[in-house]
C-alpha cells in the first residue's frame, strides 16, 4: 500500500513533506493501521512513487501483476506482464476470485539500431504514441524486441512501458536480458537475477517469433533507433508527436508560446538514476559554458533510494547551482499536486516536462498551460535555453559573455558506480499480529467516509432518464474526476463527488461545468444538477465521445456518477479500464451501434433504455430518445457485458456479488 498522491509540490521537498504529514495525518494513520491490521506492507509518505518503488523492490521477470493505477505497466521494464486495473478488480483478486480480461491482441515493436546522442528511451514511446494515438493500443499487449531493445537499460525499458498507458495498451513488456539482470543485482536482488538466468530462454520470445514477427503479431511497427529524433509531444494530448527539428515550424503554425516558463523532470516515468545522471551532465555545462538557466527548473525524484543516491553523488548540489528546486519523492506536479505561483491568473504559457500526461489543467489547474512531454535530457536543455524551438542538436546558445556555445550531448551512468544507498527507504512492515488493531473513522470526518452498498437494479427497464451532459471531444478520467486539490477527498466519496465531470465540455454550450437542469430550466454545475436529480429520485444518463475515460485508472470516475445517481454512460467508444470500472460499480456502460447517433442526442431529451429484462451477452439494447418537441426516435446501443458482468449490474455492483457469496 502506498500514499504518493497527497504531497503538494510548492516550496521544496522537506517543507512540502512535513506540511503533507500534518495536513493528511488522519488519512496516513488510517492507511498505516489498515496495513497493520491486514498484513500489508506500507510505503510511508515521502518513500516515493509506487511504480518506481515496485521496480526497485517487487517486479521480477516472468511475473504477472495487477495494480490499481494505469502506470502499473511500468514493471514491464523488468519483463513482467503488469496491468493497471480499477480498485474493484483488485478487490476480486484479494478476495480470491478470478480476474478476467478481454483476450488482448499483440502489437510488436521491432527496435533496430542503437540510441545515441540526444535520443533516449522516452523518444521511443513518444514516437509510438504518435503512430498509434491514445487509443491505438486499446485491448492490446505491446512487446518491444530487437537489437535496439537489448541495448537499452532496464529503467529505459520501464519508461517505455510506463507511457504505454498513454496509447491505451493493456500492458507493454520486454523480454528478459542482461540489462534486467544488472538492475536486479544493483537493487539487491541477485538471487532473482540468478533464478531468471537459469530459465532465461523462457523469459523472452522464441527466435522464430522475432525473426518473422508478422506471423505472430497482429501488428508490427519498426523503429530505427539510430535515426530516431528527440520528440516533444503535446500540447493537451500525449500523442501529438513533433520531432524537435520540426518544432519551430509547428509552434509558429499553431501559435504556441515558445518561451518555456518551467522545465520539470522526474515522475514515475523518468526518475531513474540514469535519467537524473544524464540531466545533470547538462546542468554542469551551465557553469562550464558560462550560461544561465532561462526557465524555472524542478526535479521530482521517484523514490528515496534514488534521491539519497543522487544526493550522495553530488547531483543535487549541481542542480542547486542552476537554481533548481527539488520536490518531495511523490507524484507531485504530474498529477496536479503543484501549487504553482500565478496559475490562478490562467495566463497562456508553455511548460515542458518528462511526465506521461499533459491534458488540459492536469499539471497546475490552468487550462491555458500548454504542456509538452519530452525526455529529461531535452527538458533540461529547453529549460536552459528557455525556448521551445531550441534544437540542441543544431542550435547554439549565447552565454553571459555574448559567446555562441553549444551544449554537448548528455551522458550518464545506467546504474550508480558506488551502488545504490539509502538510510530509510520509507517502508513499514506490517504488525506480526494485527488482530487487535482498531480502525476508526470519525462520523464527521471530511476526509474519510465508510462506503455503503449501492442499490441493486430494480428489475425493470430504465425510463425517463434525464440527460446530464453530452460531453464533447476528449473526456479523460481527469475531466470526469479531477486530481490536484481534489485528491484529499479520495477517502470521502460524497465530498469528492463534487468534482464529477466538472472538466467535461458540454456539447450544447462549449462550457465546462455548466449543464441544463431539466427540472428548473436553469444552468448549473454538473454535480449540483445531478444532486437535484438524485433528490427527486430521477435517474440520468451521460453521453460521451471517443475513447471516453482514457488516462488514469481513477476508480472515482466511476464511483462518483454511481453515488450521485447516474444510471447509464453511453459513448462512441470507451477506454478499457474505465469501461470495466463502470461495470464493477453496477453502471450500464453502452456504446452507440451507429456512432452518428451521438448527433441525435438533444439537450432536453428524456431517455429510455429498453431490453434490460432480457439483458444478455451479445444482444443490443433499444434506446428511445424523447425530444422536447414531443417527437421520439429509437437507436441501438451495444455493450460488452458477459454473463458474470450482467450479474454485477443486476446486483448493483461487483462488491455486492462478492458480499452475497461470502454470506452463504
Amino acid at each position: 500500500m502506498h500514499c504518493d498522491h497527497l504531497i503538494v509540490a510548492k516550496d521544496e521537498s522537506k517543507t512540502d513533506l512535513q506540511k503533507a504529514i500534518t495536513e493528511n495525518d488522519e488519512v496516513y494513520n488510517f492507511l498505516s493501521s489498515i496495513s497493520n491490521k491486514y498484513g500489508i506492507g506500507f510505503w510511508k509518505p515521502g518513500a516515493g512513487i509506487i511504480h518506481q518503488v515496485v521496480l526497485e523492490n517487487y517486479a521480477f521477470p516472468g511475473g504477472m501483476m495487477i495494480g490499481t493505477d494505469s502506470h502499473t505497466v511500468n514493471a514491464g521494464g523488468l519483463g513482467m506482464i503488469a496491468i493497471g486495473v480499477g480498485g474493484a478488480d483488485a478487490c476480486d483478486v484479494m478476495a480470491g476470485l478470478s480476474w478476467e480480461l478481454l483476450m488482448p491482441k499483440l502489437i510488436g515493436v521491432k527496435l533496430t539500431g542503437k540510441l545515441n546522442g540526444w535520443t533516449s528511451p522516452k523518444d521511443v514511446i513518444l514516437k509510438v504514441a504518435g503512430i498509434l494515438t491514445v487509443k491505438g493500443g486499446t485491448n492490446a499487449i505491446v512487446e518491444y524486441f530487437g537489437e535496439g531493445a537489448t541495448s537499452m537499460s532496464c529503467t529505459g525499458k520501464g519508461t517505455i512501458c510506463n507511457m504505454g498507458a498513454e496509447i491505451g495498451a493493456t500492458t507493454s513488456t520486454f523480454g528478459y536480458d542482461e540489462s534486467m539482470a544488472r538492475y536486479l543485482r544493483s537493487t539487491g536482488r541477485s538471487e532473482v537475477a540468478d533464478a531468471a538466468d537459469q530459465v532465461k530462454s523462457y523469459l523472452t520470445g522464441d527466435p522464430e517469433v522475432y525473426a518473422n514477427p508478422e506471423k505472430y503479431f497482429d501488428k508490427v511497427i519498426e523503429i530505427n533507433l539510430s535515426e530516431l529524433e528527440p520528440h516533444l509531444n503535446g500540447p493537451f494530448t500525449p500523442d501529438l508527436a513533433t520531432p524537435i527539428s520540426q518544432m519551430k515550424e509547428a509552434a509558429a503554425k499553431n501559435n504556441w508560446p515558445t518561451k518555456v516558463e518551467v522545465g520539470l523532470i522526474g515522475s514515475c516515468t523518468n526518475s531513474s538514476y540514469e535519467d537524473i545522471s544524464r540531466a545533470v551532465s547538462l546542468a554542469k555545462q551551465v557553469a562550464e559554458k558560462g550560461l544561465k538557466t532561462k526557465a524555472e527548473f524542478t526535479i521530482t525524484p521517484g523514490s528515496e533510494l534514488v534521491r539519497y543516491t543522487i544526493e550522495r553523488d553530488g547531483f543535487l548540489d549541481t542542480f542547486a547551482q542552476i537554481g533548481a528546486t527539488v520536490f518531495a519523492n511523490a507524484c507531485g506536479p504530474c498529477i496536479g499536486m503543484w501549487d504553482r505561483m500565478g496559475a490562478e491568473k490562467q495566463e497562456k504559457n508553455t511548460i515542458v516536462h518528462s511526465f506521461n500526461r499533459n491534458f488540459a489543467k492536469r499539471a497546475d489547474g490552468n487550462p491555458n498551460t500548454l504542456a509538452f512531454v519530452a525526455s529529461p535530457e531535452l527538458v533540461t536543455a529547453l529549460a536552459i535555453a528557455g525556448d521551445l524551438t531550441f534544437n540542441p542538436i543544431t542550435d547554439t546558445l549565447t552565454n553571459e559573455k555574448g559567446e555562441q556555445v553549444k551544449l554537448d550531448p548528455p551522458s550518464g551512468d545506467e546504474l550508480p558506480k558506488k551502488g545504490f544507498s539509502v538510510e530509510d527507504a520509507g517502508y513499514q512492515a506490517p504488525a506480526e499480529d494485527g488482530s487487535k488493531v482498531q480502525i476508526n473513522v470519525k462520523s464527521d470526518s471530511k476526509r474519510l467516509q465508510l462506503l455503503y452498498p449501492f442499490a441493486a437494479w430494480e428489475g425493470i427497464d430504465l425510463k425517463g432518464l434525464k440527460l446530464l451532459i453530452k460531453a464533447k471531444g476528449k473526456c479523460t478520467t481527469d475531466h470526469i474526476s479531477m486530481a490536484g486539490p481534489w485528491l484529499k477527498f479520495r477517502g470521502h466519496l460524497d465530498n469528492i463527488s463534487n468534482n464529477m465531470l466538472i472538466g467535461a465540455v458540454n456539447f450544447f454550450n462549449d462550457k465546462t461545468d455548466s449543464v441544463k437542469n431539466q427540472l428548473t430550466g436553469e444552468y448549473g454545475t454538473v454535480p449540483s444538477t445531478q444532486r437535484a436529480y438524485k433528490a427527486a429520485n430521477i435517474g440520468s444518463i451521460v453521453i460521451g465521445d471517443e475513447n471516453y475515460g482514457e488516462g488514469s485508472s481513477r476508480e472515482h470516475a466511476a464511483m462518483e456518477p454511481r453515488h450521485l445517481g447516474v444510471r447509464v454512460v453511453m459513448v462512441k467508444s470507451f477506454a478499457r479500464i474505465h469501461e470495466t470500472n463502470l461495470k464493477k460499480q453496477g453502471m450500464l456502460a453502452l456504446t452507440f451501434a451507429n456512432k452518428e447517433d451521438y448527433n441525435k442526442i438533444q439537450e432536453d431529451d428524456n431517455i429510455d433504455i429498453l431490453g434490460l429484462t432480457s439483458f444478455t451477452s451479445g444482444k443490443s439494447l433499444d434506446v428511445v430518445l424523447h425530444h422536447k418537441d414531443g417527437s421520439s426516435e429509437t437507436i441501438q446501443a451495444n455493450h460488452s457485458y458477459n454473463e458474470q458482468q450482467i450479474e454485477w449490474f443486476k446486483a448493483g455492483g461487483a462488491l455486492n456479488v462478492i458480499r452475497a457469496g461470502m454470506s452463504k
